[in-house]
This record gives C-alpha cells, sequence and structure tokens, in this order.
C-alpha cells in the first residue's frame, strides 16, 4: 500500500463522518434548534406553548384517528423525515468501529454517552426510534441505543425550559431527576435482560484494523445509501402510520373526562402511567395537555404520572424497533418506564 493511498483514504475516512455532522447539524437546526429558540420566548412571556392536542375530541372513532393523525403528523413530518434520514445516512457515513467504541460496550459508560449524544436531538420517541434502528443495525449496545432513544424526548432541554415557564420549575426539576433514573435505569436493566456480553476488545480491534470499512461492500455510496434508506422506511413508517391512526381512535376511551373527582387516586394514578406510556405525541405535547388537565381539576400525581410518560415511549415507537430489540427487551422498558411514572406521580403527591 503506498503513502498516498493510505493519506487518501485517511482523509475519506474522516469526511464521511463531517458530512454525518453537517446534515445532522442543519437538519435539526431547521427542524429543531431555531424553532424551540423561538418558542421558549412565548412560553416565557405568555406561560403556554399551545392548546392540548387531546383537546375537544370527536366521540366518533374512526373521526377522532383521522383529526389526530392529520394533527400529529403536521407537527412531527419533518422531524420524521429527519430521524429516518440520518437513521440510514449513520450506517452509511459513520465507520463502525467508531460506533462500537464509543457505543458497543454493555455497561455504564456506554449507556451514559448514549444518553448524552441524544441531547441534541431533542426529538420525540417516534421520530428518534430509525436512527436507533440504524445505530443498532450497526451492533450498538443496548444500553447505549435505549439510553439515546428515551433521553431524546424526555431529557429534551427545550422542554425542560418550556415546562419550567409552563407548569413550574418544580415540575421540570422533578422530570429531570426522574427522567436521569428512566434513562440511565431503564437502559442499565434492558441492557441486563437482553444477556449480551461485553464487546471483547480483540473485536474493535479487529475492525479498526480492517484494510476496507465494513460499510464500504463495493457498490456506489448512493446505491448503498438509497438500500439502507429504503428499509429503515419500509420497517418502520407503514407501522407508524397505522397505529397512530388506531391510538387517534381509541383517545375516545383512553383519556377520560377530567374533574376534580380524580383527585390524585392510586388508580388514576397507575391507569394514566400505563396510558402515557401507550400513546404517541409530538415533542412537548404532554405540557399542554397537563396544563390544560390541572386547570379541569385533575390532581398533580395523576398530572405527573403523565408528565414523565407521554414522551417516553409509545405503542409506534415500540412496534418501529420490534426488529432492533428482542421482545423480552421492549416489555421490560415498556413496564419500567410505566412504574417511573407511577412512582413519579406519588412522589409529586408527597412534594409538590
Amino acid at each position: 500500500m503506498t503513502f498516498s493511498s493510505s493519506a487518501s483514504r485517511g482523509s475519506s475516512a474522516w469526511l464521511k463522518p463531517l458530512l454525518f455532522v453537517l446534515v445532522a447539524a442543519i437538519g435539526l437546526y431547521y427542524v429543531k434548534w431555531s424553532p424551540y429558540y423561538l418558542k421558549s420566548f412565548v412560553a416565557a412571556d405568555k406561560h403556554s406553548i399551545g392548546g392540548s392536542i387531546l383537546a375537544n375530541a370527536p366521540t366518533a372513532p374512526w373521526s377522532a384517528a383521522l383529526e389526530y393523525a392529520t394533527v400529529y403528523f403536521l407537527a412531527i413530518w419533518k422531524a420524521a423525515v429527519l430521524g429516518v434520514l440520518l437513521g440510514s445516512l449513520v450506517q452509511v457515513l459513520v465507520p463502525r468501529d467508531w460506533l462500537l467504541r464509543v457505543f458497543g460496550r454493555a455497561g455504564l459508560g456506554s449507556t451514559l454517552r448514549g444518553g448524552l449524544f441524544a441531547l441534541p436531538g431533542m426529538m420525540c420517541s417516534c421520530c428518534a426510534a430509525p436512527v436507533v434502528a440504524g445505530m443498532r443495525r450497526q451492533q450498538v449496545s443496548v444500553g447505549a441505543a435505549l439510553a439515546f432513544w428515551i433521553a431524546n424526548p424526555v431529557l429534551n432541554p427545550a422542554t425542560l425550559v418550556f415546562m419550567g415557564f409552563v407548569l413550574g420549575w418544580d415540575f421540570a426539576v422533578l422530570r429531570l431527576l426522574a427522567g436521569v433514573l428512566l434513562v440511565v435505569g431503564v437502559s442499565l436493566i434492558a441492557q441486563r435482560v437482553a444477556q449480551t456480553e461485553t464487546l471483547p476488545q480483540a473485536a474493535l480491534d479487529a475492525v479498526a484494523a480492517a484494510e476496507y470499512e465494513p460499510m464500504d461492500d463495493g457498490r456506489h455510496f448512493l446505491v448503498r445509501w438509497g438500500s439502507k434508506l429504503w428499509q429503515l422506511f419500509w420497517t418502520t413508517a407503514p407501522v407508524y402510520i397505522v397505529v397512530v391512526l388506531a391510538l387517534g381512535a381509541a383517545r375516545v376511551w383512553l383519556f377520560p373526562q377530567v374533574d376534580a373527582s380524580m383527585g390524585n387516586s392510586l388508580l388514576w394514578i397507575v391507569a394514566l402511567a400505563v396510558v402515557g406510556t401507550l400513546f404517541v405525541i409530538p415533542t412537548a405535547a404532554e405540557i399542554p395537555i397537563v396544563q390544560s388537565m390541572l386547570s379541569l381539576g385533575m390532581g398533580v400525581g395523576p398530572a405527573v404520572a403523565l408528565l414523565m410518560t407521554l414522551p417516553s415511549i409509545s405503542l409506534p415507537s415500540l412496534l418501529m424497533l420490534r426488529t432492533s430489540f428482542t421482545p423480552r427487551v421492549l416489555m421490560t422498558v415498556t413496564l419500567l418506564t410505566m412504574l417511573v411514572g407511577a412512582v413519579s406521580g406519588l412522589v409529586a403527591v408527597v412534594l409538590l
């Protein structure tokens, strides 16, 4: 191998990841960072970021499904497109050995890094799911991938700021503390349930020492990217659309008429923790939902249970990742999310 060819390949190895970072930064600025920066001033000035997406639902399930799906997809379609784009690009632009060195080990460090790398994304669980699917196809550890997935909506810095201005900073602090527990604790437990061994250093060294990167299979870059993009879209988008429609219809029964009689009943805290875990909402939509329900007389316990579980995961995002994690792992994440939501509601009754 000549020095010039080695240097050329070395520069190419850096060029592709830099392109991924550039696409991610431009996309996130357009879809997330700029709009959320402007919305923070609205939250601070009006103590509101809009009306509840659950308000004035039609009583007929089919009408409710169409109305909710329309509102929901209009709110998230840009982020959903960006999520699929990044989920495909992470498989063809970022060298696998880089991902494995940062996120490949089954341990606390890899899990923490997964959560930290999620913070700039600020996506809802469904929009983050395609990126997680792409990471898992590159053999990223279960814990790191789950931390990235859950931290995107739960530890969203913009949502915490909106929450502080709209609901109060005590709500934001509780969400932050419970969110860290949810992201790290659930991810580590699910990693243990997955029963995967820590990635041996020899495997990392073998990947790094390979003459050609694994993602280069001889095909043109656009062909490889197109293949990954179509595969990711086909395995996530259809089930996503169908389940959102189903949940839009089910909201007729899932969310009862709120009044003061609900109070801080343990039954309502647990019930809404379960419903919130399965239902799907756009980023930060839990804030106006909870604000509206509190104004109608809902107790702080059920409200905080919703505040924790509504953004965390959802039935559509769970199904979108059905091939990325085992059913046992996804069931563990679901049950633990419900548990953290219920416990957070009980803590809120005592502290807020």
